[in-house]
């Protein structure tokens, strides 16, 4: 038997692939999240760092004294990476920063599920961009909660506001991931 191929399955094939070829080509422009989880005094401590996080559109937006945010949504999960792995806990994390034309100088704050952590001043454009992409020990769970000898993992997912595409589509292919593996020994 022949197969001969309809025009509208070769058009979904090359939409398919156009999709999948530009979620590559983001998150090979817009860097990654590199993750160290550690277990210590009972508490699940998460660092992160997101290479390249300002990137032109991301800093000009910062520049215009626009209010920008990296948000990031951290994940502790039991198991494998899939669709059905168990979430234990989450936080969500957002870094934002202002430009103020008069004075030259950013105002930044960081909140941790919408509670104010710190907020300051700085007229230092390397702090700025420090103080939006790397986090230390960050507290994502308790010990208590994790088995031991599990198998557990750190999902790290971050996306910027305003978002700098007109083009809408229903999952956020502006974000980037990262993620790390680790076994819970007590």
């Amino acid at each position: 038997m022949n197969r001969v191929s309809s025009p509208a399955k070769k058009g979904r094939s090359v939409l398919l692939a156009a999709i999948l070829l530009s979620f590559v080509v983001h998150a090979a422009e817009n860097g990654d999240i590199s993750v160290t989880p550690i277990a210590r005094e009972g508490q699940v401590l998460v660092s992160f760092e997101l290479s390249d996080g300002l990137t032109p559109d991301v800093r000009d937006a910062i520049q215009s004294g626009l209010p920008t945010t990296l948000s990031y949504e951290v994940e502790l999960r039991r198991g494998e990476p899939t669709w059905f792995d168990r979430t234990i806990s989450s936080v969500t994390i957002t870094a934002t920063v202002r430009f103020d034309n008069l004075t030259r100088r950013y105002q930044m704050s960081r909140t941790f599920d919408g509670r104010v952590e710190d907020a300051r001043p700085t007229g230092d454009q390397d702090a700025v961009r420090l103080w939006m992409t790397r986090f230390e020990q960050i507290p994502v769970s308790t010990t208590a909660s994790l088995e031991a000898n599990g198998e557990y993992y750190v999902r790290v997912r971050a996306h910027t506001r305003p978002r700098n595409t007109w083009f809408f589509w229903p999952w956020d292919h502006q974000a980037v991931f990262g993620q790390a593996k680790f076994t819970f020994i007590p």
